[in-house]
């Protein structure tokens, strides 16, 4: 009896997080993309105007605390957003668009008509709704809703000033971004 306690034990130690609780949702320490393996590289929750809007995930090939390291890779990396409250499409695309402008810089010219063509692929949002981007070299950015691929965006100058969005050097939330770059730390 004591042998069999003492291997559910060792069972018990050895099994690994599924997951991290992050304001209530279940974010996966790892998620398959291109046949790759991500990592959960942070996580943390977007707040305006003292209310919770969506809790935020990273997945990387290689988890890193470093901005540029995560933006150079050239592999696989997913970001996830679980909405909190009810989001137009409006309310959403007008957050990205504005942050996506700001990231891109000089770069904007030759991203507006990518940039057009994302904005068709965001929809209103309900509470407990998912989006998911998934930059996957040679494909480009693929744009789900719930599971259900609405889109791809080519490019990984789009993708790279996207992700910048919430991890570049002028994110839209530089607390939320150090959260996002914590390394697959737990904090």
């Amino acid at each position: 009896m004591h042998a069999l306690v003492a291997a559910l034990g060792l069972v018990q130690l050895a099994a690994p997080a599924l997951a991290r609780d992050v304001h209530g949702v279940a974010l996966p320490e790892t998620v398959e993309v291109a046949g790759r393996t991500l990592h959960l590289n942070g996580a943390g929750v977007r707040r305006r105007f003292f209310v919770d809007v969506y809790v935020i995930g990273l997945w990387v090939e290689r988890p890193s605390t470093e901005r540029r390291a995560i933006l150079d890779a050239d592999s696989p990396r997913r970001i996830e957003i679980h909405l909190l409250r009810d989001v137009s499409a409006e309310q959403m695309g007008g957050a990205v668009t504005t942050a996506f402008r700001q990231s891109a810089g000089d770069a904007m010219p030759s991203l507006e008509e990518r940039l057009a063509r994302f904005q068709t692929l965001l929809r209103p949002g309900h509470a407990g709704d998912t989006t998911t981007l998934s930059w996957i070299p040679g494909r480009g950015t693929v744009v789900t809703g719930d599971g259900h691929e609405v889109g791809t965006i080519e490019g990984k100058d789009f993708a790279d000033v996207l992700f910048s969005v919430w991890i570049g050097t002028r994110p839209i939330d530089e607390g939320l971004a150090r959260a996002l770059l914590a390394g697959g730390k737990v904090e």
